[in-house]
């Protein structure tokens, strides 16, 4: 396998972007036919001798917010990559792949992982990326095939892993040895330690992006750039499955609250506008229609003045289901401005209001920690109770409830097989206007194991709510206005 370059004929260019597009779309991006042609103008206009002028011009053509441009980035990676094949420098220079076809074992001499590791001290020493680049082909090409090395034909071996990859390089214990490198280098001397470190791992965290973005090029080789791009990129933030959001994800998706609140503000109060004009007043048009030949042009209607609805909110905060709880309370926080009050309410297996806590906080990371710590919403074990939380709430906290209230529960409805509490669940539903329940798990998971969803579904509204945009269309959708 040899590297070539990427062929420039009208055909394959045109393949390429409708493929980059329908990648895209498949990831939720909004592209229309519009966005496209403008993309092939682009491409026209911008020719191939310069790939990241490509980049840049193609994501002012189809992207529409700066948090598409990862997905962007990984997805052009695949249908528009630096060439096909081994990279020209590693095949002019490969690695002394050894005969045998077995890692080494503990305490056993690797010269070849060695001399990696050794080369890539340096170039992260330096920050030379084009040296970084050139050693993430050469990783690959030493340690990322399923298999034996270099055994292409082997039955399983036809497959690059960049996770085995950087298994068998350990990147991140070179730490100490960069950092007494750049200690000793030329390099501003005035710099902590600490700010030293993090600047490594930065550095660190940049090659493993490139192992990684070389993997999946090797593997959209084999098995086409569509499939590697449904499977093999990350989605964008609104579109992360609340369940599965790592710390880096939940991070990037409380970054987009007070941007999604704007956006949903602007629908509820549109939403707002046209429920304020009632129903048509049979009288008034017919009465009105005699000025124009009994022919009703100008309907009247039966003006409304709706007070804003209330809104309480009911958390469950425990550790299956903290990230969805956080971002929901968050994000409607950022809205209360278009509900008369908004009232919080957060449970494990006990109730406790924490509205104050949402409302002072000023680290929406530590949402969920200072929720666990300064409210009483635990008892004697620390697992989740529905049927506790929903009868303490009946009991203490029912006046929060009344005709204009919206109550919106949070949760996945397991109950670890004890009482659901489902008569305390229709006390607070007779009292309040609308019950909403929103489960971040998918449909089928809800007769499994110890969930009560289908049972709370009897009592009240429950959705399947898996990611922030999901999230959005029902808040836009559901709540009153």
């Amino acid at each position: 396998m040899t590297a070539q370059p990427l062929p420039s004929g009208t055909a394959d260019t045109a393949a390429r972007l409708t493929g980059l597009v329908r990648a895209l779309r498949g990831h939720g991006l909004r592209i229309g036919p519009a966005e496209t042609v403008d993309a092939a103008a682009v491409l026209d206009v911008l020719g191939f001798t310069d790939r990241e002028r490509i980049r840049a011009g193609l994501a002012a053509a189809l992207l529409r917010s700066e948090g598409q441009r990862a997905v962007f980035d990984a997805t052009f990676d695949l249908f528009f990559p630096l060439g096909v094949g081994t990279p020209e420098a590693v095949r002019a220079d490969p690695p002394a792949v050894p005969d045998d076809p077995e890692p080494p074992r503990f305490g056993r001499p690797d010269p070849l992982r060695d001399d990696l590791r050794e080369r890539l001290a340096a170039a992260l020493a330096a920050d030379d990326r084009a040296a970084q680049a050139r050693l993430a082909g050469e990783v690959m090409e030493a340690f990322g095939r399923y298999g034996a090395p270099g055994a292409s034909g082997a039955p399983g071996s036809d497959g690059w892993s960049a996770q085995q990859a950087l298994g068998r390089l350990s990147p991140e214990t070179l730490l100490a040895r960069i950092l007494a490198a750049l200690r000793d280098g030329p390099g501003p001397a005035d710099l902590s330690d600490l700010v030293l470190a993090d600047e490594v791992r930065r550095r660190i965290r940049d090659f493993r992006a490139l192992v990684t973005t070389e993997a999946r090029r090797r593997v959209a080789e084999l098995r086409g750039p569509e499939r590697i791009a449904e499977r093999a990129v990350a989605p964008t933030a609104d579109r992360v499955d609340f369940l599965y959001a790592g710390r880096d994800q939940l991070a990037e998706l409380r970054r987009t609250v007070h941007p999604l609140a704007r956006k949903l503000a602007t629908r509820l109060a549109a939403r707002r506008r046209r429920a304020a004009r009632g129903h048509i007043d049979l009288r008034r048009t017919l009465r009105r229609s005699l000025t124009t030949g009994g022919v009703p042009l100008r309907p009247a209607y039966r003006l409304r003045r709706p007070a804003r609805p209330e809104l309480v909110l009911l958390c469950d905060v425990s550790g299956s289901v903290a990230g969805f709880a956080d971002f929901t309370m968050l994000l409607v926080q950022a809205m209360s401005e278009q509900f008369g009050k908004v009232r919080v309410f957060a449970f494990v297996n006990r109730t406790a209001e924490v509205t104050d806590l949402l409302r002072d906080g000023d680290d929406p990371a530590r949402l969920a920690a200072r929720i666990l710590t300064q409210a009483k919403v635990t008892g004697y074990h620390g697992s989740s109770d529905y049927g506790s939380a929903f009868g303490g709430f009946a009991e203490h906290h029912l006046d929060a409830v009344g005709p204009r209230t919206c109550v919106l529960i949070l949760g996945d409805a397991r109950t670890n097989h004890r009482d659901p509490g489902l008569d305390a669940l229709r006390r607070i539903a007779a009292r309040a206007r609308r019950v909403i329940w929103l489960n971040p798990e998918q449909p089928a998971l809800w007769p499994t194991g110890d969930s009560a969803a289908h049972a709370y579904a009897g009592v009240v509204d429950m959705h399947s709510c898996r990611n922030a945009r999901r999230l959005g269309d029902l808040i836009t959708r559901l709540l009153p206005v």
